[in-house]
């Protein structure tokens, strides 16, 4: 005789050529001894509570998603070598309050996608599905998961450095695309060969040639009052750089209005081309963090630009937009508007993917409803 228990069940939905789509549910039913059971397989163990329905459930009558998430994983073929680009996306149904559904699935999907044990193959990550949902979020009735293959490629996919990557303990390839990543994300911290060696196992030798290299090719500088230590050279020669302890006094004429922080040092350079009459200063220091400040004209405007200095490898310290613009308003009174440029993160969109924060889109902040005549979202 059974007994009636909360059980984490898994339903197969259909099945298409590139294209899976699962159903994993919080059921309360009769279970039976652990094992096999007709088309149901029933953990025992370790996972006890987990069952597998081994058969599809067909047209499955499902009320729309409260939730939806999306994100593309590679995935490689131990028997071809080939990697297959796959889109995954995950909708959630909650028993929890409304107010609390998207933290929910932000922190749910934070540890399903976590580096340190992300699992490696189907099977693998639909266990962890199972077990979080069983372990850790209550409020998770459902999620449906569906698995779609966008394509196939015979080469690893490049991606930019990461400044997680350091904090692994393993050696990343050195290269001088590499290099120069870690030299404009950390811009305007300079960096030096010592701390690069130690921090990211690089060899020191080799390093002090790309230096010299990029040096000669005026791609970076040594600081003249700080042996050792290197930063990014300017992108310009109409540009005026002046190297400073302090910011000077700027006169009340050239006070600029709007602000914009970057992320990135290309998305520094391009905002700056933008501008005329740009003058740039620059206060390195090694201890706490630089500051590089662009001022210029921008139609009527006056604008002053800086840039996040990458330091450490977490992500707050990646994305320290907070200090870095207390800073900035700090020195520039007068300034009433501030744009982040490149810090929106591919905000998702918690009720439909398909409105996820893309390349190009504009993020607005406001409180409560947005006033009339404003989009918030910039594919309207």
């Amino acid at each position: 005789m059974g007994t009636l228990e909360e059980q984490i069940v898994m339903t197969p939905l259909k099945k298409a050529p590139g294209c899976t789509s699962l159903l994993v549910e919080r059921q309360k039913r009769v279970i039976v001894e652990n094992g096999a059971a007709g088309d149901t397989h029933v953990a025992g163990g370790a996972h006890h509570g987990l069952v597998i329905n081994k058969r599809e459930g067909g047209a499955t009558e499902l009320t729309p998603a409260q939730l939806a998430l999306e994100f593309r994983v590679f995935l490689v073929s131990a028997q071809t070598g080939k990697h297959v680009k796959e889109s995954r996306t995950l909708r959630f149904w909650c028993s929890c309050a409304e107010e609390q559904q998207a933290t929910l699935a932000q922190d749910f999907f934070k540890h399903l996608v976590s580096p340190n044990d992300f699992p490696r193959d189907y099977v693998g990550f639909i266990k962890k599905i199972m077990k979080l949902m069983q372990n850790g979020y209550k409020g998770l009735d459902k999620i449906e998961i569906e698995l779609r293959q966008l394509g196939e490629t015979e080469e690893v996919p490049e991606r930019p450095e990461s400044a997680d990557e350091g904090a692994t303990g393993k050696r990343v390839e050195l290269t001088e695309e590499r290099l120069m990543q870690v030299i404009e994300a950390a811009y305007p911290n300079p960096v030096t060969l010592t701390d690069l060696a130690k921090e990211r196992f690089w060899d020191e030798d080799q390093l002090s040639e790309m230096f010299a290299d990029l040096q000669t090719r005026g791609l970076v500088h040594a600081l003249a009052d700080q042996p050792g230590h290197f930063t990014r050279a300017s992108h310009s020669q109409t540009d005026v750089v002046q190297v400073v302890k302090a910011m000077p006094k700027v006169v009340a004429s050239k006070q600029p209005t709007i602000a914009v922080v970057t992320s990135l040092y290309c998305e520094k350079l391009a905002v700056d081309s933008m501008l005329s009459d740009t003058e740039t200063y620059v206060r390195f220091t090694t201890v706490g963090e630089s500051n590089v400040y662009t001022l210029g004209t921008l139609g009527c405007h006056r604008v002053v630009t800086t840039k996040l200095p990458t330091s450490g490898h977490t992500r707050e310290a990646m994305t320290a937009a907070g200090n870095t613009t207390t800073r900035l308003l700090g020195t520039f009174q007068q300034v009433e508007y501030v744009f982040l440029i490149g810090v929106g993160g591919g905000v998702p969109h918690y009720t439909d993917e398909s409105k996820h924060v893309r390349l190009g889109d504009v993020v607005v902040s406001h409180p409560g409803n947005p006033p009339k005549g404003y989009y918030l979202n910039s594919q309207q």
